[in-house]
């Protein structure tokens, strides 16, 4: 028997592969099934059978060109209606892997669907759930993403408490516990950074497994959930309906251009310019209005949260050898129209003598300097609304990235206005996008807060009202 937890720390996502005697399951793939077809082939295995959990929102599964490569047959949970062949599972329906029983329990609540996959080894003990977004390691899903009809957010919390009180809790608590999501998901509030864990356990530290009563869990659960990314309903139907094959995606993608085609193909398709580099390397020269996200961060994410037409034109900035991870990390989350990258980067951009842009890095003790002697600077923190709440400079105004395309038509375009998040990342993002809607003077702060707070300017570290933005 082989399990192997697959795990992609960009969307803190867990795939699964599963193998005895020479037959192989995959559970909740990602976009790219190459690697799930070389572990099969490395075990002499045959895919038989690819199970779904339930249709994610965070990513778009690589279910429908896995079934095409492999053979093998998708599974989905009651209830789950989809566009394409599938075996729609009966609770309780078992699957034959080599000497191991696999079998579907729906655990709806999270979504309609969601299934959890029961693995009993070939003495029919059970060995391990795989949850998918119903249990996670400290924390269950989120029950606001798919409501249907009359049904509330609080309905499918209730409905949650049933599945795992019924199906979860029942199971001994030797049983592993295999999510689909860790830390950094937005499928919940509080998961672990531990990507497994004993059900034992989690009886015993999991906050929502602890509730007392079916009101307390949905109070519990339903309390504090930020609203979703506009992205997870539109790869939630990419994964019920279908997409683009992955192939075609990277053929399409995969196009080198040189400064005068890539500038031409911009002006005439009106792409977004995404340049993935490291923030303080985009920061010294790019193409101008390029938005920095960088690769090196949660990058998918972060495009589904800012970047909102699937069907955008990207042309590619990537650091040398990094365009086909770009265009892979891209197509996980559903932005399958790549249409080229600058061959040759910012160098060869300038060696044709074409404009390159910049955005102004100082440090903290420069900003602090610069505090001094005006106290009232423009300053933007663009962290989580949690993370100001808990502790933030006294003279910074919270806004979030998150909601960046809400609040830019709030900025004075004849002010400066210092930036920064937790350590970089994200107000690199920040002022990419102020710059590409014309907000010339914008200054980041390197290092961000946790620089910031080695220095005496003034902060508040406890729970307070969020300052409005200065006239």
């Amino acid at each position: 028997m082989k399990i192997e937890q697959i795990y992609t720390g960009c969307l803190a996502e867990a795939a699964y592969y599963i193998e005895s005697n020479g037959e192989a399951a995959i559970i909740d793939p990602l976009r790219e099934v190459g690697p799930y077809l070389k572990r099969a082939a490395k075990d002499n295995a045959v895919i038989r059978y690819i199970f779904e959990t339930h249709f994610h929102a965070d990513f778009v599964s690589g279910h429908i060109d896995l079934a095409e490569k492999s053979g093998a047959e998708i599974v989905y949970g009651p209830t789950a209606k989809t566009s394409f062949k599938s075996h729609i599972a009966k609770d309780g329906e078992q699957f034959k892997i080599g000497e191991l029983t696999i079998t579907a329990l729906h655990t709806p609540g999270h979504t309609p669907e969601s299934t959890t996959y029961l693995l009993t080894d070939k003495h029919d003990r059970p060995y391990c759930i795989f949850t998918g977004d119903t249990l996670f390691i400290g924390d269950v899903g989120r029950p606001d993403l798919a409501q249907q009809g009359n049904l509330t957010m609080e309905d499918m919390a209730a409905t949650l408490y049933d599945s795992l009180q019924q199906k979860i809790l029942t199971l001994p608590d030797e049983v592993l516990v295999y999510p689909a999501h860790g830390a950094g998901s937005a499928c919940g509030k509080s998961m672990s950074k531990e990507t497994f864990d004993t059900l034992g356990h989690q009886k015993e530290v999991n906050y929502a497994l602890k509730a007392g009563s079916k009101a307390q869990f949905v109070k519990e659960v339903t309390d504090g959930i930020l609203p979703p990314p506009q992205y997870f309903a539109k790869n939630a139907a990419m994964n019920k309906h279908g997409y683009e094959s992955v192939d075609d995606v990277y053929e399409k993608g995969l196009k080198p251009l040189n400064p005068e085609e890539f500038e031409a193909l911009a002006n005439l398709t009106g792409a977004l310019i995404l340049d993935t580099r490291d923030p303080q390397v985009f920061a010294k020269a790019f193409v101008p209005s390029s938005i920095n996200i960088g690769l090196n961060g949660q990058f998918a994410p972060w495009v589904g949260a800012l970047i909102t037409d699937l069907q955008q034109p990207l042309l590619l900035v990537c650091e040398d050898g990094k365009e086909e991870e770009t265009i892979t990390r891209l197509a996980r989350v559903g932005y399958d129209n790549t249409i080229g990258y600058l061959a040759g980067g910012t160098a060869a951009w300038q060696k044709a003598n074409k404009e390159l842009d910049t955005v102004k890095s100082i440090t903290a003790n420069e900003f602090e300097a610069i505090a001094n002697e005006d106290p009232s600077v423009q300053v933007l923190d663009v962290r989580k609304p949690g993370e100001y709440e808990s502790e933030h400079l006294e003279m910074t105004l919270t806004r979030p990235l998150d909601y960046i395309n809400d609040w830019t038509n709030e900025i004075d375009h004849d002010k400066t206005y210092y930036v920064h998040c937790a350590g970089g990342y994200r107000s690199m993002i920040a002022a990419s996008i102020l710059k590409a809607r014309g907000i010339e003077q914008v200054v980041d702060i390197a290092g961000g807060y946790g620089a910031l707070k080695n220095t005496d300017l003034k902060r508040t570290d406890f729970a307070c009202p969020s300052k409005a933005m200065k006239p």
